[in-house]
């Protein structure tokens, strides 16, 4: 999968992963999100707008580096 790569802070478990796949893949234009919490990064593919993407994480309550 082809994307952007957002560094997510706080993500350390699958609980993590979950909620940031799914906050972000609700995003308008995101078409597929993959969430890793040992790497803390999260590729997103789709054409959303970057700024969305970055709030749905912050809601989910996870910081973007």
């Amino acid at each position: 999968m082809g994307g952007t790569t957002y560094r997510v802070t706080g993500m350390s478990c699958d609980h993590c992963r979950k909620a940031v796949e799914e906050s972000v893949g609700a995003v308008p234009g995101v078409r597929a999100v993959a969430a890793d919490p040992a790497t803390g990064t999260v590729l997103v593919d789709g054409d959303p707008d970057g700024r969305l993407v970055r709030d749905a994480i912050v809601e989910a309550g996870y910081g973007v580096a």
